[in-house]
C-alpha cells in the first residue's frame, strides 16, 4: 500500500495513475499517526507538531484531520485535496547564521542528513540546532541517535563557538539564543494555523514529534500558552506507524461552479452518485466488502477565488449558514455575498477492524539511568530511559527522557506521565 496526500492508502499498482495525490504522502502519514496516538490517549483536539531535520510541518486537528484544495508546493499551487499543514525551513539540522545586520537567524538553510549537524562527526562544520541542544545538556552527550550514531560533542562545540565568537559572547550563551530563534519560528507557525485561523491554542494540546520534536515540546507549549502536550510513542517515526494505521481510501471530486440556491440544488444528488458508483467499483475491484462514503463541497463567496471545504448538508440554506460560521470562526467575520460552489467531493474509505498498537510497560517505575548538567539548571538533571518507564509513572521536571528515536526535554514546571497508551502526558504544573 502507498500513502496519500488526504490521508489514506491505496494499492501500489493504482498509485500511480494519480500520482499528483502522492505529493504530501509522508507529512500525511505523520498527521493520521498523530491523531491515532492523540485519541488513544483521549486527546482528539489537537495541535500536531513534526520536526524533523530541515523542516517543520504543523496542522490542527479538531476532532478530524483538516482538508484543503489550495495548498502549495514550492510555490505552486496544486488544487487536490490533502491534508492542511504549514511547513517553515527550520528543524534540528538548520543552520544558524548572523545577516549583514549582525541578526542571529536558524534555517532555512540546513546541514541535511549528510553531513548533517556538527555534532553527527561526518564533517559537517555549521552551528545548528541539534548542535545547541547538544552543548546545552538537553541532548545528552552519551545519546547514540537511532541506537547506533554516537554525537560528537568536540565538533558541535568548535561549530557553535565560531558563531560565538562572532557575536561576542560565551558558547553556551550562543547555543542558547540559537534555541531562541527557532522555537520563535515555530511558535509563529503554529500561531498561523491557530490564532491566524480564530482557534485559541489553549483550547488544544501540542502533539510533537518527529526526531527533534520533544527537545522543544515544552517551550513552544509556554510560548503559545499551552500547559498540555503530548510525546506520543515512537514520536521519532510517528509517519510510518501513520502510514501503518490509516485506512484504505480514495477521493474523487468533480467541479460545478454555480450560485447556491435551493434551485441549484437540483442536480446534484446525480452527480454525488455518479462519483460514489465509480468510487464502489474501484475499491470492489480491488477486493473492498465494504465501503463508507463520506460527501464534502468547496464553498466561497461569489468573486472571492479561495474555497472552503465543508461536509455536505442538503439544503442551500444551511450550507449558506455553515460557510459563514466557518469564515467567521477562521477569519473573524463573515459576508453578505451570494455563496457560490466550485466542487463536488466523495472519499470512499474500506471499513476495517481498528489497529490496536501493542504497548509493553515496565513492571516497576524506573530509576534515573545517569545524571546530566543542563545550561541554566543548578542542579543535575536526571535521565531516564523511555523503555523503562511504568505504566502510569510521574516525572517531574527537570528531566531527560531518552529513546532511540528521539528525546524528550522535560524543562523545569512540567511534569509527565507515562499513560497506559505508551504516551508521554505533559504538563505544566
Amino acid at each position: 500500500m502507498v500513502m496519500q496526500s488526504h490521508g489514506g492508502t491505496i494499492a501500489a499498482k493504482n498509485a500511480g495513475a494519480k500520482a499528483v495525490e502522492l505529493l504530501l504522502s509522508g507529512p500525511a502519514g505523520g498527521l493520521v499517526g498523530a491523531q491515532y496516538q492523540g485519541n488513544a490517549s483521549g486527546v482528539p483536539r489537537m495541535m500536531s507538531f513534526d520536526m524533523g531535520g530541515t523542516s517543520t510541518d504543523v496542522a490542527l486537528i479538531d476532532g478530524e484531520i483538516q482538508l484543503t484544495s489550495e495548498a502549495e508546493i514550492a510555490g505552486y499551487p496544486v488544487a487536490v485535496s490533502m491534508v492542511d499543514m504549514h511547513t517553515i525551513g527550520a528543524g534540528g539540522g538548520s543552520i544558524a547564521w548572523l545577516d549583514e545586520g549582525g541578526m542571529l537567524q536558524v534555517g532555512p538553510q540546513s546541514a541535511g542528513a549528510d553531513p548533517g549537524p556538527a555534532c553527527y562527526g561526518r564533517g559537517g562544520h555549521l552551528p545548528t540546532v541539534t548542535d545547541a541542544n547538544l552543548i546545552l545538556g538537553r541532548l545528552p552527550m552519551e545519546t547514540s541517535l537511532g541506537g547506533h550514531l554516537a554525537l560528537d560533542f568536540a565538533a558541535a562545540q568548535t561549530a557553535v563557538a565560531g558563531l560565538a565568537r562572532e557575536m561576542g559572547i560565551e558558547t553556551e550563551t550562543a547555543a542558547a539564543g540559537i534555541l531562541q530563534v527557532a522555537n520563535e519560528l515555530m511558535a509563529q507557525a503554529l500561531r498561523v494555523i491557530s490564532v491566524q485561523r480564530g482557534h485559541d491554542p489553549r483550547e488544544f494540546a501540542l502533539l510533537s514529534f518527529g526526531g527533534a520534536g520533544g527537545l522543544q515540546v515544552c517551550e513552544l507549549a509556554e510560548r503559545l500558552g499551552m500547559k498540555h502536550a503530548i510525546v506520543p510513542l515512537h514520536g521519532g517515526v510517528l509517519s510510518a506507524l501513520g502510514m501503518l494505521v490509516a485506512p484504505v481510501a480514495r477521493q474523487r471530486s468533480q467541479t460545478r461552479i454555480q450560485i447556491l440556491s435551493a434551485d441549484s440544488m437540483a442536480g446534484l444528488e446525480a452527480d454525488f452518485q455518479r462519483l460514489e458508483n465509480s468510487l464502489r467499483t474501484e475499491m470492489r475491484e480491488e477486493g473492498a466488502a465494504e465501503v463508507q462514503l463520506e460527501r464534502s463541497v468547496d464553498l466561497r463567496y461569489q468573486g472571492q477565488s479561495s474555497t472552503l471545504s465543508l461536509p455536505w448538508l442538503e439544503h442551500a440554506e444551511h450550507l449558506t449558514e455553515a460557510l459563514h460560521q466557518r469564515h467567521q470562526d477562521q477569519f473573524g467575520h463573515a459576508l453578505a455575498m451570494p455563496v457560490e460552489l466550485v466542487n463536488l467531493r466523495v472519499r470512499a474509505e474500506v471499513t476495517s477492524a481498528p489497529f490496536h498498537l501493542p504497548v509493553e510497560h515496565a513492571a516497576h517505575s524506573a530509576r534515573p539511568l545517569s545524571t546530566t548538567s543542563v545550561f541554566g539548571i543548578e542542579q543535575t538533571v536526571p535521565v531516564y530511559a523511555r523503555s523503562g518507564l511504568s505504566a502510569q509513572q510521574r516525572l517531574n521536571g527537570p528531566a531527560i527522557i531518552a529513546e532511540e528515536v528521539s528525546t524528550t526535554w522535560l524543562a523545569p514546571g512540567w511534569n509527565a506521565v507515562n499513560d497506559t497508551a505508551g504516551n508521554l502526558i505533559l504538563r505544566q504544573a
